[in-house]
């Protein structure tokens, strides 16, 4: 079954550029959370292409605890950096990865 144009792509175990993103964003996500995290580990993404892509990535952060972010990478040209969007917390290792 095709993707559907703008919509998110299937789901993917993590990579090491997807693992790259959630260390460059680990502060924010605290921050934004209100708490820190004992660990900080990419499972599983989707992507969305927009004007650059956003990434919606599942992360270990210990505890049998997980989240979900939504990061956006701006297109090279445009010389912007990472901006974490959103966070998911509370979240299981079998809960979806939804658009949020």
């Amino acid at each position: 079954m095709a993707a559907l144009v703008g919509g998110p792509s299937a789901v993917k175990q993590a990579t090491a550029e997807v693992q790259k993103i959630c260390d460059e964003v680990k502060h924010y996500a605290e921050e934004k959370a209100g708490k820190k995290f004992a660990a900080f580990i990419a499972k599983s993404f989707t992507t969305q292409v927009v004007a650059g892509t956003n990434f919606f990535i599942k992360v270990d952060v210990g505890g049998n605890e997980f989240v979900h972010l939504r990061v956006h990478k701006s297109l090279p040209h445009s010389g912007e950096k990472l901006q974490l969007h959103s966070i998911q917390t509370m979240k299981t290792q079998q809960d979806l990865i939804e658009y949020f």
